[in-house]
C-alpha cells in the first residue's frame, strides 16, 4: 500500500476516535512528502532517521516526530501493512526546554511597544488588537488557539466571563476574569466596533483586513514585538520568548501571589488546573517552572513553617 494512502487512513482512524490530531497529521504529511510516492514497505531505516533528525542539533521536535511515527507504525504493523518498524532503536536525549517566565517589567515593555510595533499599515494587526491579545493571554492564562477562537458572543462583560469552546481536549469551560481585564476588553470591543463587524459570531481578534487572526500571524507579529521591546534571551537564540510563554507566566505569577498572601497553595493547585483547562493536575505542574522569585517565596514559607514547629 502507498505510504500516503495509509497515513490518510491512520489520520482518519485517530480523528474518528475523537482526537483532533491536526499537528500529527501535518507531521505525517511532511513525512510522506520527504519519502516520496513509495509503498510503506519501501521506507528505509536511513530515510526515517534522516527525516526525524533534520538539520541541526537534537531538539524536542526529534521526539515529537518519533512519537507520531511510532503510533503510525504500530497501526501499520498491527494491520499487516508493514512487517517491522523502521524507526531508530536508540533515542537521543534532548536538552530540557524551559519556558520563559516574563517579568512584570518585561510585560510592561511589551505592552508599551505595541503602538510603535504595529503603527505601519503593513502590519497585519492594529496596535490595540496586539495589546489586547497579550493582555488576554497573560491575564486569563489562555492558550493561543483559545484566544484566537473567541467570538464576540463568547465575551460576557456584565458577568465577567469568557466561554472557551471545545479547547484542546474538546472541553468547553467558563473562565472568569477580573475587573481590570474586563475594563480592557470593554474598551477594546468598543473601539473594535467602529471599524469591524459586530455580529455575535464574528471573531474577537481581526486583522486590518477584517479576517480572523491566525496563530501564524500572531506569532510573527509577537516575534517583531519582543525584538523591538528588547525582550530577548542573550546567548540562547534558538529558544526565544514565545507567545505561549505568557500562559506560563500567568501560572507562575499566580503561585507567587498565593504564597505572598499566605494561601494554601497545595489546596489551590487543582483550582488553577481547572482554570487553565487541564484535565489532570500533572498538566499544570509542567507549567510550574521554579523561577528565583517562586523559589524565594516557597523558601520563606518553609522557613516560617520550620520556625513555628520549633515553638511547639
Amino acid at each position: 500500500m502507498k505510504l500516503s494512502v495509509l497515513t490518510t487512513q491512520y489520520v482518519a482512524y485517530k480523528q474518528d476516535m475523537g482526537m483532533r490530531f491536526h499537528t500529527e497529521a501535518r507531521t505525517l504529511r511532511s513525512f510522506c512528502r520527504t519519502m516520496g510516492d513509495i509503498d510503506v514497505v519501501e521506507v528505509t531505516v536511513q530515510s526515517v532517521l534522516a527525516f526525524i533528525a533534520g538539520p541541526g542539533p537534537v531538539t524536542r521536535f526529534w521526539h515529537r516526530k518519533h512519537e507520531v511515527l511510532r503510533g503510525f507504525y504500530r497501526f501499520a504493523t498491527a494491520r499487516g501493512y508493514a512487517a517491522t518498524s523502521p524507526l531508530p532503536k536508540i533515542i537521543p536525549q534532548a536538552p530540557q526546554f524551559v519556558p520563559h517566565i516574563f517579568s512584570h517589567e518585561e510585560l510592561r515593555r511589551l505592552l508599551d511597544t505595541t503602538a510603535s510595533c504595529c503603527q505601519s499599515l503593513r502590519s497585519k494587526l492594529q496596535p490595540d488588537t496586539l495589546r489586547m491579545l497579550i493582555l488576554l493571554l497573560y491575564g486569563a492564562g489562555l492558550r493561543i488557539s483559545e484566544a484566537l477562537s473567541l467570538t464576540l458572543a463568547d465575551v460576557d462583560l456584565p458577568a465577567r466571563i469568557l466561554t472557551i469552546r471545545e479547547s484542546k481536549f474538546y472541553k468547553t469551560r467558563l473562565v472568569p476574569i477580573g475587573p481590570p481585564l474586563t475594563q480592557a476588553l470593554e474598551a477594546y470591543i468598543s473601539q473594535r466596533a467602529k471599524e469591524y463587524p459586530t455580529q455575535r459570531d464574528a471573531a474577537l481578534f481581526l486583522t486590518r483586513r477584517a479576517t480572523p487572526v491566525t496563530r501564524h500571524t500572531a506569532e510573527n507579529v509577537f516575534r517583531r514585538l519582543r525584538i523591538r521591546a528588547g525582550v530577548i534571551l542573550q546567548g540562547e537564540g534558538r529558544y526565544q520568548p514565545r507567545l505561549h510563554d505568557l500562559r506560563h507566566a500567568f501560572a507562575i505569577h499566580r503561585l507567587v501571589s498565593w504564597y505572598r498572601q499566605g494561601a494554601d497553595v497545595q489546596r489551590l493547585l487543582p483550582h488553577l488546573a481547572t482554570y487553565l483547562g487541564h484535565v489532570h493536575i500533572a498538566g499544570t505542574q509542567r507549567y510550574l517552572t521554579m523561577t528565583p522569585e517562586l523559589l524565594q517565596e516557597a523558601g520563606q514559607r518553609f522557613e516560617r513553617y520550620a520556625r513555628e514547629g520549633q515553638h511547639e
